[in-house]
């Protein structure tokens, strides 16, 4: 076999990046488990029709197919990867809303694929944690204050740079652009969504172009994305600009509500910024977007929105309000720029050394007595010099060797760090909590 060439896009952790994702991951399970957010898995593949109906390219969608499918079988046309969890999410709820009880708390991490271009941050294969909270008819305007203060929660305490979240809210710009005469406010989103990709020159030129606005027009949409403010002042802003518009009352009153409450539960962890709009159709309310201190190249790492027609059946809707954090971008970046490892890229704690292969049988039950304690052990792979096994483990960064037969007659461990061994007894030994697992680390911890 040829040595193969990586997929651009479809990021391979090794193993000590692995293990620093499962903690991630372990760390969003249990901050959502305490907010009482129940885990959700949906399938892969979502039917193309309402995959593209909910504002995502098609360029972008990954199509299922069979390479050999039997003529006449149609059961895998027409499906393609999902490219969020959101929709699939909506999906579900329509689906199993007899089962469920509202409101309903979920939260959600699972892989997703988009065919974009693959670059710092963006991949073609990409893990997101999601939460929502979705109601049956109407849902409370406080939970877009409270899924902040909870992704605030999951992400404290991981050795990641602080977050920023910025907030915006679709009222704010639809019920702007149709009170400034705008013909088709919900484009004029789409457009000044470009603003951080193509600047302000840019979106002014799309906004005459493609909507054919005047130069008044461009003038007050680009002066309404610029206001950005951590309290309630945006609002006195807006209001300078002379638009008057109920959709746009209504937003101000709502966005208000979210920054200063945020400003009060956890100073510093949310900003109004207008600019913020978010592509996909399906955002109704309350829209997020998330950066990291330092890494603002990489926009937002965590989005999201409430969505109110989302999930509806004709008959019954289920308006909602969800974040998703981008746990691939995140790691990627820091991964590249070498601030974020583990303590050690074997979860092994403890390596039990081998005097002979007469011996394994022996060495093999000292490592069940280990791991009948949840303490990882593994025996060591061949009956070499004790210098050598020690030398594997330090190769490893495993942090103790445990010898079956030391001077005192019995077992003892070896600290492979500061070479202090002492005897043990393996029924009642437990190492440090530090020890025991690998830790996720920081640059220069």
């Amino acid at each position: 076999m040829e040595r193969p060439t990586p997929l651009s896009g479809f990021p391979e952790w090794l193993p000590q990046q692995r293990i620093v994702e499962q903690r991630f991951i372990e760390k969003l399970q249990r901050t959502f488990e305490l907010h009482g957010f129940a885990s959700v898995q949906t399938r892969a593949v979502e039917p193309m029709a309402h995959l593209l109906a909910k504002g995502e390219t098609s360029k972008e969608v990954y199509v299922l197919r069979r390479l050999q499918a039997e003529e006449g079988d149609n059961t895998d046309s027409g499906l393609g990867l999902h490219f969020d969890l959101t929709v699939p999410f909506a999906r579900y709820v329509l689906e199993n809303s007899g089962k469920l009880q509202f409101p309903f708390r979920r939260y959600q991490i699972q892989p997703c694929w988009r065919g974009e271009r693959p670059q710092e941050g963006r991949y073609r294969e990409f893990w997101q944690a999601d939460i929502d909270i979705i109601d049956k008819d109407s849902l409370p305007g406080h939970y877009e204050v409270e899924l902040p203060l909870v992704i605030a929660d999951a992400l404290r305490g991981l050795p990641i740079p602080p977050i920023r979240m910025h907030v915006n809210n679709r009222k704010v710009s639809q019920g702007f652009f149709r009170g400034l005469g705008v013909a088709d406010p919900m484009e004029a989103i789409r457009v000044v969504d470009k603003i951080d990709k193509i600047g302000p020159n840019g979106v002014g030129k799309l906004l005459t172009e493609q909507l054919g606005l005047s130069d008044a027009q461009v003038k007050a949409c680009l002066a309404m994305a610029e206001i950005s403010a951590p309290d309630e002042s945006f609002v006195e802003s807006v209001r300078a600009l002379g638009v008057t518009d109920e959709l746009l009352d209504e937003g101000l009153a709502e966005l208000a509500v979210v920054v200063s409450t945020a400003a009060e539960e956890a100073p510093g962890l949310v900003t109004a910024d207008l600019r913020i709009a978010r592509g996909l159709d399906y955002y109704t309310g309350t829209v997020y977007e998330t950066t990291l201190d330092g890494f603002e190249r990489l926009g937002s790492v965590c989005s999201g929105g409430r969505y109110d027609t989302l999930a509806s059946d004709g008959k019954s809707t289920y308006p909602g309000v969800g974040l998703s954090i981008g746990v691939s971008r995140i790691l990627g970046a820091l991964f590249g720029g070498g601030q974020l490892s583990a303590t050690r890229d074997t979860p092994t704690c403890v390596l039990v050394a081998l005097p002979d292969e007469e011996r394994r049988r022996d060495c093999d039950r000292l490592a069940r007595a280990l791991r009948t304690r949840d303490i990882a052990a593994e025996v060591a792979p061949a009956a070499q010099k004790y210098g050598k096994q020690i030398r594997f483990a330090q190769r490893r960064q495993i942090p103790y060797v445990l010898f079956p037969e030391g001077e005192s007659g019995g077992p003892e461990l070896r600290d492979i760090r500061s070479g202090e061994q002492v005897p043990v007894d393996v029924e009642s030994w437990t190492p440090p909590a530090a020890d025991l697992r690998p830790q996720v680390q920081g640059a220069g911890e």
